[in-house]
């Protein structure tokens, strides 16, 4: 008997006369609040976080200007993560920071469409679409590949090889969302694609010389085989103005390949995910969206720069509004980020960057001479 009243709980006692019509907060009940008070009080517990972050992302961006080689989403990871290790962010400051890992890494993916544009296709001309796209096919199959033979996760190898084929940590932030890829991993792999930039911007322009390129060769050559814009200005530059301009033409319209990406992800992701909600008989609300809601902003936002609509005075704005809120995201990501997990993901990871950086310099290489192109 007394078990049965265990598992029914407390039974109320019966409402004598009268007591019936009282109001529900004289029986002990809270007065529910309203949807506004609930919204006021979630931006108010997102502030503390956010504020940190922000922080952050400015000393980031500092740290980028005095050394464009390292960028300032370099840097915010890697301040994200030391104060991490330093006093780990209490429960106070976890709503904002996860709002900045997620909300605002969206928003940077949005803007981020303003700077790229379907005329940089034409621009760009029939003759290096092969090496573009060829080094890109090559590099996400290795990821998958290699990544497989080293027994790295399925996510981490994406980012890599996203990160390594299309555009660096843009194309990690791109991404990230769609796959629902940890902070631990997304840690990893920017840190893993900042590490191969820098080789190159050092070795490259010396193999340039080496192999007697050409401006032209050489900027699709930087523009293909290397990440992160800054990176591919910096390895250009050293090789001359005109290879760098080039370059970093191809270095957006290769970007645009952020676009396909994901929602070839997306779909496999929803494809995955349908799967597992059928085995396991949960409702079909769990299932992921094909597109994502930030990737069409994305879109819509490339394809009003595409027609013009945003003026190109606005454009260097725009782009440095970009680099910061995806500073903003990935500090965030780095404040969140596991180090004890980071630790027992071991050097693999590094191993596979090593490898997809090889394997895309000497794609990028090969389809240029078998298009003479180089």
């Amino acid at each position: 008997m007394s078990q049965d009243l265990y598992r029914q709980g407390p039974t109320r006692p019966e409402a004598e006369p009268g007591q019936a019509s009282r109001p529900a907060v004289q029986r002990g009940k809270q007065p529910r609040r309203s949807p506004m008070s609930r919204g006021t009080a979630a931006a108010a517990s997102v502030i503390p976080g956010l504020a940190l972050v922000l922080a952050l992302a400015v000393a980031g961006t500092a740290v980028g200007k005095m050394f464009p080689l390292v960028g300032g989403p370099v840097a915010g990871i890697v301040l994200g993560v030391l104060l991490a290790a330093l006093a780990r962010p209490g429960a106070r400051l976890r709503p904002g920071i996860g709002f900045a890992s997620k909300q605002v890494l969206q928003v940077s993916v949005v803007v981020l469409g303003s700077q790229l544009s379907l005329a940089q296709i034409v621009q760009v001309g029939v003759g290096s679409f092969p090496v573009m796209i060829g080094s890109l096919v090559v590099c996400l199959t290795a990821a998958y590949g290699i990544g497989r033979w080293l027994g790295i996760v399925g996510d981490l190898r994406t980012l890599i090889g996203v990160g390594t084929g299309i555009c660096g940590a843009s194309a990690i932030a791109a991404t990230a969302p769609v796959i629902g890829a940890a902070g631990v991993e997304v840690a990893y792999a920017v840190s893993t694609i900042f590490l191969f930039n820098v080789a190159a911007v050092l070795a490259f322009p010396l193999l340039g010389h080496l192999l007697g390129m050409s401006q032209h060769s050489f900027g699709l050559f930087a523009g293909t085989a290397v990440n992160d814009t800054s990176s591919v200005v910096a390895a250009a530059t050293v090789y001359g103005q005109t290879a760098a301009n080039y370059a970093v033409t191809v270095k957006l319209t290769r970007s645009l390949m952020i676009i396909p990406i994901c929602l070839g992800l997306a779909w496999l992701v929803r494809r995955r995910n349908r799967a597992a909600s059928e085995a396991t008989a949960r409702p079909r609300l769990q299932v992921v969206k094909l597109v994502p809601v930030f990737l069409i902003g994305f879109l819509l936002m490339t394809t009003a720069n595409s027609l013009g609509f945003i003026p190109a005075a606005a454009h260097h704005g725009l782009s440095e509004l970009s680099v910061f809120l995806i500073t903003v995201a990935l500090c965030a990501t780095g404040l969140s980020t596991d180090l004890a997990a980071l630790r027992r993901t071991g050097p693999r990871p590094l191993i596979l960057g090593a490898c997809l950086w090889v394997v895309v310099s000497v794609t990028s290489l090969v389809l240029q001479f078998l298009t003479s192109s180089l």
